[in-house]
């Protein structure tokens, strides 16, 4: 995943995928970010890959809730709890006043392990075995699931409420059915990505459920304000993310920005 920015910095990310990691105790993701100076082609750094792709993912999840979720939200349901999962519960407290949080994972145990990490970062945390009756309880859910099927059923979720859907990188992987496609307001990272990838997306279209029209914006219109974002109070909306290569490169400028502050305190910048 290469991006650059002409005359400042170029970076690429080499990631590997590997579901069958779990069962062995290891990061079903990763890989490492390479760093470099555009114009010179200088290496600048080396960066773990999960680290990056962990905190960016859950950032532009919380961006696009920004626009997207009710004001009053407060109740988060997070499907998942791999390290996307724990990095999606803080990000969205940071833009919506989060009260309670809900996990559900396919597998209880690793979910009360990301409960007993998030209640000492300081949120009320329950985990659910009932998903369905979550799904009509919560203001925010978020999917960061490498499931199959669906899990996020459109007759469920209730009026108002955002779906943030992280997980289902590809064609063959969906966290939502038909019912949530044609229900929601759709909009995704990137068109392309969304198009190309997205499993959710691809899916519905090819059942008849959606077009290519059906989303409403990206999240870069949705920055610009070329779209309102949320147009009303009962209104369900959905983000869908596969990930955008210049997502990782401003995280890694951030990082490595912050490491040469932090090694020249007086450099005023």
């Amino acid at each position: 995943m290469p991006a650059w920015q002409q005359s400042r910095r170029l970076g690429v990310k080499v990631v590997q995928i590997s579901p069958g990691n779990d069962a062995l105790g290891l990061p079903t993701v990763d890989g490492l970010y390479l760093l470099f100076e555009a114009h010179t082609g200088r290496p600048l750094a080396v960066m773990n890959g999960p680290a990056i792709t962990e905190r960016r993912t859950a950032a532009a999840s919380a961006l696009a809730a920004s626009h997207l979720a009710r004001e009053d939200a407060r109740h988060h349901l997070v499907l998942g709890a791999g390290a996307v999962a724990a990095m999606l519960v803080p990000a969205h407290a940071a833009i919506r006043p989060i009260e309670r949080v809900t996990l559900w994972n396919r597998t209880t145990a690793r979910a009360d392990k990301l409960a007993e990490r998030l209640t000492t970062e300081g949120f009320d945390v329950a985990v659910t075995t009932d998903l369905d009756g979550a799904l009509g309880e919560a203001d925010i859910v978020s999917a960061a699931t490498m499931s199959a099927v669906p899990l996020v059923k459109g007759a469920l979720v209730r009026p108002g409420t955002h779906v943030d859907l992280v997980g289902a990188y590809n064609r063959a992987l969906r966290e939502s059915d038909d019912a949530l496609m044609t229900r929601a307001s759709l909009f995704v990272d990137t068109r392309g990505g969304a198009l190309g990838e997205a499993g959710d997306i691809v899916q519905a279209i090819a059942s008849g459920a959606i077009d290519e029209a059906a989303i409403q914006a990206d999240l870069a219109e949705l920055c610009r304000g070329d779209h309102p974002g949320r147009r009303t109070a009962e209104e369900v909306t959905v983000f869908k993310s596969v990930g955008a290569a210049i997502e990782d490169l401003v995280a890694a400028e951030l990082v490595y920005e912050r490491l040469e502050r932090s090694r020249d305190p007086g450099s005023g910048r």
